[in-house]
């Protein structure tokens, strides 16, 4: 069986973020009195008193920087936590943000167009959520996301 592998916002990326978020807007650090908030930079939930900041992330974007992928009007960008300073990653292989929620697992081809998703109910169903998706030779990385609010939590990438 093949594991694959949730990747946090990676550390350039968060270094920008934490200066200006990729909607151009200055990152506004806070201290989050309650915690729950779910942490793009290290794949865990926000404890009560951390410093964070909600910035707008470009995920699909910043994948086609590296790859020279062109997703045109698939381009999107949206809201996610990050420590308002440098943290340690994550600490767990495990699938972050999988308990109590639906979440999609939408899939994109090497030019950063939508291919399709799969709605997971279970946290046991991931491994076979991505399974599903990579066995389509067209997919070249897929994002997970709440069904909520449509926020991006993490990204998978062909083994």
């Amino acid at each position: 069986m093949t594991t694959y592998t949730a990747r946090p916002i990676g550390p350039t990326a968060l270094k920008e973020l934490r200066d200006t978020d990729d909607a151009g807007r200055p990152a506004v650090p806070f201290t989050d009195d309650e915690g729950g908030a779910p942490l793009r930079c290290c794949l865990r939930r926000s404890e009560p008193g951390e410093r964070i900041a909600l910035v707008s992330y470009a995920p699909l974007r910043r994948w086609a920087g590296e790859t020279g992928a062109e997703p045109g009007a698939y381009d999107e960008q949206g809201p996610v936590f990050v420590h308002a300073d440098d943290c340690a990653g994550p600490a767990t292989g495990a699938y972050p943000f999988a308990e109590g929620a639906h979440r999609t697992v939408r899939r994109y081809s090497a030019e950063g167009h939508i291919l399709g998703g799969r709605l997971v109910e279970v946290k046991d169903t991931f491994e076979a959520a991505f399974a599903d998706a990579f066995a389509d030779p067209a997919v070249a990385l897929v994002h997970v996301r709440a069904v909520e609010y449509g926020c991006f939590l993490y990204e998978v990438r062909r083994p």
